[in-house]
């Protein structure tokens, strides 16, 4: 017998977007795992996105937590917990329930989320818990409640395929959510379904538009009012179901078509397709979310869709696609400040008895809690004195970010909970908590069509990791409500959620799982993928199709829309900047991160600047850009391109103190926020741009850990090692020194030099193979990085020096497929020597766009440059 052998594949859910992808996880007994799409779990159906394929690369203890810690030294878990028990404990005691405060995460499990909701609305009697997920779609919940009276999302993903129109509003698909961008393709090829893509960028979801509307920033709900005129112009409506149909209709028809800044003949199309289109699902996501008039923009969407009775029926549909794998989750077990579990209202005497009883607790909260914003403003004058983090990294992600780590230093009480030991938010706790990661956690996750599957433990906890809801559990239990969290496993944790959302459903709720309410272990091990509710009143499917909503009266609510311009530019800072995401790479990249893989394909911070903008500043591509706000300043690297409207850049969001220091995004954005959901204005802050006076760039990699010392700096994961981009104001006086010590080398480099043209590059070499190499200039540095990256550790020696390939060797070039690791510089020879004219031949050939899809604009762009 092998006693090497892998074990069987454990079937369990990707940890990334809300899409809910399952996941054939094969553990390999040395603490890694091979992934493959689960054929059998109805989002993917096998598909996986490259984030996904890639799981098995960032499983390792690199960087993990593994055991607690108290003030920066390793503890015991009893110390640590007692500590944090009795700290919160006296904070309560003497200053009240509201002086502490939760922030979770839509990365957490179902299980993790009840018990922290359970915890603090329940028995320490506050509302303030609230949720990163606060950042990416609670403008879409308090939309679905003002119009269908609960949060609830009417469609399914197979809506995708039924529908012969498919909407893309503020969401760009093809990056942040692959697999249905993948689905959406093939039933565009398979039956003409048409797109639109509403983005006033031009993103990789326009590579199947049979039309892009790149309206004015910010003017989505008056486009959506515009269409509302123009349904009551052209069609019969039926009001029968409906409230407030008449002022939502006069506040559309005060629309100008001119604030959308489309072209009538663009407008006129969308307007025609829409409306000569029954099967229509309008898709949107954090375009329309993360904004100051947020929820305004989810209803103007709705309006269309409840005035045409497109809602809850096949291929028709409003369809809010969520960020994160567990948003959907966390809604459901009230982990909003403004929330009860299982879709119950906080401000409903009833349903907060009804919910007190069920829980036997001892106080409930009475009032909603603190949103994200608000939370780390009291946290930041002392309103909230012990906080607790769990599972998210706030420093980096929340507005006005460097007030908020101020605001997080200054705290009386810090508790981080958290896989990783290093980030800008662990470092600014008084206790830190180690958490079990993706691969080692055991619970449930809802994808954004209300699917709940398992997420399955494949690796064994690393060092002394504990899961989440265990954690606070046993907090629980010190603070003296053992018998309330006496859960032995995730299974009891869910059983009693199921239990609750059955006192839930005889209220009127939606999120009714009953069902399960006597889930076994074992039963809950074997659980497949459902969609809920699940539950003697209703069982899966879509809601709305029968005309009745979860109103008082059953009928559904239209909100007459004003549409709101985000607050002008000025003199001072007169760019709007708008953020999101980049393809391969996950939030703050504590995961992503840790693959060379998923790094080759955007390695550093960047600044999507259209060329005219680019030639009135003075930025040439690569160069760099310093980006300053009233709250902070970045650095960012130099893409000049078309796909951004002139003075309305683009930056994407992942980078950290510990990746680029300069490149975090979110100090630059303003706490602005939603009036109703309190989700902040992420893609609308006003900045200034001006050239980064760079005396030196600089490229290096090496096997050992690059600890740069300069104002700019970008690191990223090599296969043998690591990567950095490098600029600064001012060169070291002696180069060598500075560059041994950034790679924790005694040796001696081979230097080449050229002082005429300001040049500079060492290799160095231990035991015939290189260890390091810096290339230095005075511009952009032009050497090919995927060549001398995949030299490290080779014999190169010297050649490198170079700075490309030797006569008979090939530079793969920058990473497009990322699936496959096919490099720009393959593709261009191939569609040269093999005379290739569309994307779909590149894919026969090289294999380039075949799986998760995602690169194939870029295919493109590289067929438009080889043809021109």
């Amino acid at each position: 017998m092998n006693m090497q052998a892998s074990r069987p594949a454990i079937r369990t859910t990707c940890p990334y977007c809300g899409t809910g992808c399952g996941v054939l996880a094969t553990p390999d007994r040395a603490g890694g795992m091979a992934i493959a799409g689960d054929p059998d779990h109805p989002a993917n159906f096998g598909r996986l996105c490259v984030k996904g394929s890639a799981l098995g690369e960032t499983v390792g203890l690199k960087g993990r937590l593994l055991t607690p810690r108290i003030h920066g030294r390793n503890a015991s878990w009893d110390q640590a917990l007692d500590l944090v028990a009795r700290r919160f404990s006296e904070t309560i005691a003497e200053h009240g329930p509201d002086s502490v405060g939760f922030y979770v995460s839509g990365q957490l499990l179902t299980e993790d989320y009840y018990a922290a909701n359970k915890l603090m609305k329940g028995f320490i009697g506050s509302a303030n818990i609230d949720t990163n997920s606060r950042l990416c779609m609670a403008s879409s919940v308090a939309g679905h409640r003002r119009a269908f009276g609960t949060d609830t999302v009417p469609g399914l993903y197979e809506d995708l395929e039924e529908a012969d129109l498919v909407v893309l509003v503020g969401s760009n698909l093809a990056w942040c959510h692959p697999v249905l961008y993948q689905r959406l393709a093939a039933a565009r090829q398979a039956r003409g379904t048409r797109v639109v893509v509403v983005d006033p960028r031009r993103t990789a979801s326009c590579d199947i538009a049979d039309l892009h509307l790149a309206l004015s920033p910010g003017s989505d709900a008056a486009l959506f009012n515009l269409l509302l005129s123009e349904i009551i112009r052209k069609t019969d409506c039926s009001t029968d179901n409906i409230e407030g149909f008449e002022d939502a209709v006069q506040a559309a028809q005060q629309v100008n078509p001119a604030a959308t800044g489309l072209p009538h003949s663009d407008l006129q199309q969308f307007l025609n397709m829409w409306l000569q289109t029954t099967k229509t699902v309008t898709i949107y996501s954090q375009g329309i979310n993360q904004s100051d008039s947020g929820t305004d923009k989810v209803n103007a969407i709705i309006n269309c869709h409840l005035a045409t009775g497109r809602i809850g029926r096949p291929g028709m549909g409003p369809f809010s696609v969520t960020g994160q794998p567990n948003a959907m989750g966390g809604r459901e077990v009230g982990g909003l400040a403004n929330m009860l579990a299982c879709h119950l209202d906080i401000e409903n005497p009833a349903h907060r008895d009804a919910v007190q009883g069920f829980w036997a607790s001892p106080r409930m909260a009475d009032r909603p809690g603190l949103k994200a914003v608000e939370m780390f403003r009291a946290v930041e004058d002392r309103r909230i004195k012990a906080l607790w983090i769990i599972c998210t990294n706030p420093a980096v992600s929340m507005p006005e970010a460097d007030r908020v780590a101020r605001a997080i230093a200054g705290c009386d009480f810090v508790v981080v909970s958290d896989m990783i030991a290093q980030t800008d938010t662990t470092r600014l706790a008084h206790v830190l908590l180690p958490a079990t990661g993706w691969g080692e956690k055991d619970g449930t996750v809802t994808n954004s069509e209300r699917r709940i599957s398992r997420q399955r433990r494949v690796l064994a906890p690393a060092g002394q990791a504990r899961d989440d809801w265990r954690i606070i559990a046993d907090v629980a239990a010190r603070m003296g409500w053992a018998e309330a969290f006496a859960w032995d496993s995730p299974a009891q944790v869910f059983a009693e959620h199921a239990a609750l959302s059955g006192v839930a459903g005889a209220l009127g709720s939606d999120f009714d799982i009953s069902d399960l309410a006597g889930i076994s272990d074992g039963e809950y091990d074997r659980l497949e993928p459902f969609l809920w509710p699940q539950s003697p009143r209703k069982r899966g499917g879509r809601f709305f199709g029968d005309g009745r909503f979860h109103t008082p009266s059953g009928k559904a609510r239209m909100i007459a829309v004003t549409p709101r311009t985000p607050p002008p530019v000025s003199r001072e800072y007169p760019f709007r900047l708008n953020t999101g995401r980049v393809r391969d790479h996950w939030h703050t990249m504590t995961r992503t991160g840790l693959s060379p893989r998923l790094s080759r394909h955007l390695a550093e911070p960047y600044l999507e600047l259209h060329p005219k903008d680019a030639a009135r500043l003075g930025l040439q591509p690569a160069s760099l850009a310093q980006v300053s706000s009233p709250h902070g300043r970045a650095i960012l690297r130099v893409l000049v391109t078309d796909r951004v409207a002139p003075g309305h850049p683009f930056a994407p969001m992942h980078w950290t103190s510990e990746t680029a220091p300069s490149g975090r995004i979110d100090t630059l954005v303003a706490g602005l926020t939603d009036p109703v959901s309190g989700q902040p204005a992420l893609k609308s802050g006003v900045v200034a741009i001006r050239p980064f006076a760079a005396a030196f760039y600089g490229f290096a990699v090496s096997t050992r850990a690059i600890r740069p010392d300069c104002s700019y700096w970008a690191r990223a994961a090599l296969p043998a090692g690591h990567q950095a981009e490098l600029a600064g104001e001012a060169q070291p006086g002696d180069w060598i020194a500075a560059a041994q010590a950034m790679f924790g080398l005694d040796l001696e480099p081979l230097v080449m030099r050229d002082d005429s043209r300001g040049l500079i590059r060492m290799a160095f070499v231990e035991d015939q193979r290189l260890q390091a190499a810096l290339f230095v200039a005075p511009g952009p540095v032009a050497v090919a990085r995927s060549h001398v990256a995949a030299a490290l550790a080779s014999t190169e020696g010297a050649d490198i020096l170079a700075g490309r390939p030797g006569e008979g060797r090939v530079d793969e070039g920058a990473l497009v497929c990322a699936c496959l690791g096919i490099g720009a510089n393959r593709i261009l020879r191939s569609i040269a020597d093999s005379k290739l004219t569309s994307v779909e031949q590149i894919g026969a050939t090289l294999g380039a766009g075949t799986n998760c899809g995602s690169c194939r604009s870029e295919l493109k762009a590289l067929l438009a440059t080889a043809m021109t």
